[in-house]
């Protein structure tokens, strides 16, 4: 595992959450009504997800184990290893399905979702980022 590549991504994921903390209005309303705070809202919400799937990559990669055909088993794995709690990884991969729609387009964007995985949820991309740092400073 290149602890330095890990410890960028942290770096990244960090400045993530505080636009994501800076920008996200109190009500989704507003969030609903105002293009621009959509754009810096989602654009982090899916670099910080797309972070997760990497240093999950590292972790997978450190292992010397066949990589996933997809991004669920990065999450998975962190927490067959004890780096994170399974309660976490279960919520780390929901955010892969946001990151999906956001970025694919599946279906149109519910602005009252975003607003609450930026408003309530976002505390888990931190969880995650503590126990990924605790793992590399080892």
């Amino acid at each position: 595992m290149d602890r330095e590549v890990i410890a960028q991504k942290l770096k990244s994921l960090r400045r993530c959450r505080k636009r994501v903390e800076e920008k996200c209005p109190s009500d989704p309303a507003t969030l609903e009504r105002e293009p621009d705070l959509q754009d810096i809202i989602t654009l982090n919400l899916t670099r910080a997800v797309q972070l997760r799937v990497d240093i999950g990559s590292h972790l997978i990669a450190e292992r010397d184990v066949p990589p996933p055909g997809y991004d669920g088993p990065n999450f998975r794995y962190p927490a067959q290893v004890g780096v994170i709690d399974s309660n976490l990884g279960t919520q780390l991969k929901k955010a892969v399905g946001f990151r999906n729609i956001a970025v694919h387009n599946y279906q149109a964007i519910d602005w009252a979702i975003v607003h609450t995985l930026a408003r309530h949820h976002f505390g888990d991309f931190t969880v995650f980022a503590k126990a990924i740092s605790a793992r590399i400073t080892v």
